[in-house]
């Protein structure tokens, strides 16, 4: 078995507006990976891969019928991080709704993301 510090997880997620959602990554920390495009529509993201600077990233599209993952808004994620209120105030900052202030804990506060999915911060590395 694998340490537990080895292990990479890539959410997968579906986005309404997916250059919206992008700016909101960027803002908070991600990085972009790979971005790929419909020829025929440019707004359509057919598969992205953002990176996490402490390792692991997600996977997104837009929403679409073919999507991996049909719904949009209906995603929770849990983002590690060594500041978690710094990029907890930059996720409000660039239009997170606070669902649970920051509180002096391993695993610190969450907000809802503009297209309503959730996502909490922390420091806390399950091992």
């Amino acid at each position: 078995m694998s340490n537990a510090a080895d292990i990479r997880l890539w959410h997968t997620m579906t986005f309404r507006d997916t250059d919206a959602m992008i700016a909101w990554l960027s803002a908070i920390g991600f990085v972009e990976h790979a971005t790929y495009r419909d020829e025929a529509d440019p707004g359509v993201v057919v598969h992205a891969e953002w990176v996490w600077p402490g390792g692991g990233g997600i996977m997104f599209g837009s929403q679409r019928p073919d999507a991996a993952v049909a719904n949009a808004g209906g995603s929770a994620a849990y983002l590690v991080t060594d500041d978690p209120d710094l990029v907890f105030q930059r996720a409000v900052e660039a239009g997170a709704t606070v669902l649970r202030e920051m509180v002096d804990q391993d695993y610190g506060g969450s907000v809802a993301d503009p297209e309503g999915n959730h996502w909490s911060f922390g420091s806390y590395q399950p091992s």
